[in-house]
């Protein structure tokens, strides 16, 4: 029997995999990677044309299991993302018909152009990881993981994705625009043919499922949990904020922080994982005050400050 790699190695895989067509992005694919460890969702969010959908797109493509692309606009109905049962007449009874979220990755491209009744369709699932359709609940594959992409600038047909949705995103992740050798790169890649379809998958869906079980055992200090709460409630004071993060945003901090210190192939927690992860964990759960929007403030600022002023824990690493 052939022994499953340690999750640094299957980090190690994807990211060669997926790097092969988006260039020059190395944080963002490592925080990406460790959202699917964690077994949480994805938002990616940036203006057009930087490889949102790309980044989606390659990272299902690279794991072997099984992957739908919703692509969201107003007249999509939350019947199509969950299914809906139809009526077999010879037969006499209902069947369910299983809708685009029943795989194992999910790629929801702009789905702040869906309807907010067709947003709030993946509420139950991405929480619960279930489908309740006519008082039934189907459960969908396992691992699961929404990486959802949206454009900030153009408001036009667009729906605000409602804060309770945006809490049950695990990370938020800015692309940003490459450096000019790494565009280079992603030009000739284009001019070759090579794209996210090209992919083929670099682990197989049960290697994926043992690296979730291992990132969970991966040791986290009290020390660290308290740290991480600490940041959260800082947030719940911060005079620029109106609501600040809840448990959830905590228990994400530490969920993320195991998921990237297996990425560098650890087995226990440090201060700097729970820093490293911060920005994408915290600052989509913050919403600001009127003023501090007036003045010009943004959430990742208020992450910045929040991290300056908390003290972290002096020394944390492995269990003796």
């Amino acid at each position: 029997m052939t022994p499953f790699p340690p999750p640094g190695e299957v980090y190690g895989r994807i990211a060669k995999n997926v790097h092969s067509v988006l260039r020059g992005k190395e944080k963002i694919v490592r925080l990406a990677v460790a959202a699917l460890f964690a077994e949480g969702h994805l938002l990616v969010e940036d203006v057009p044309g930087v490889g949102k959908t790309t980044l989606a797109r390659c990272l299902a493509r690279s794991v072997g299991g099984s992957w739908n692309r919703i692509q969201f606009t107003p007249d999509l109905l939350p019947g199509d993302i969950t299914g809906v049962p139809v009526y077999h007449q010879k037969e006499e009874r209902f069947e369910f018909h299983p809708g685009g979220v029943f795989a194992n990755v999910v790629v929801a491209d702009e789905i702040n152009r869906g309807t907010p009744k067709t947003q709030s369709a993946l509420l139950e699932v991405m929480a619960e990881r279930t489908v309740t359709v006519d008082a039934v609940r189907h459960e969908v594959p396992r691992p699961f993981l929404v990486v959802a992409t949206q454009n900030p600038i153009e408001m036009a047909g667009t729906y605000r994705l409602p804060e309770a949705q945006l809490d049950r995103f695990l990370m938020r992740l800015d692309v940003g625009y490459p450096d000019l050798a790494s565009e280079v790169k992603v030009i000739m890649g284009d001019c070759a043919g090579f794209g996210p379809d090209e992919l083929a998958p670099v682990v197989d869906i049960e290697t994926v499922r043992r690296t979730i079980g291992q990132v969970r055992a991966v040791h986290v200090e009290s020390a660290l949990c308290e740290y991480a709460a600490r940041l959260a409630a800082a947030t719940r004071e911060h005079a620029a904020l109106r609501y600040g993060a809840s448990p959830r945003g905590s228990i994400a901090l530490i969920r993320a922080g195991q998921a990237y210190a297996a990425t560098d192939g650890r087995a226990f927690v440090t201060v700097d994982d729970v820093k490293e992860v911060a920005q994408a964990v915290l600052a989509h759960r913050l919403i600001l005050t009127a003023d501090a929007e007036l003045n010009g403030r943004d959430p990742g600022g208020v992450v910045d400050e929040v991290l300056d002023a908390t003290p972290a824990p002096v020394s944390v690493g492995p269990r003796a």
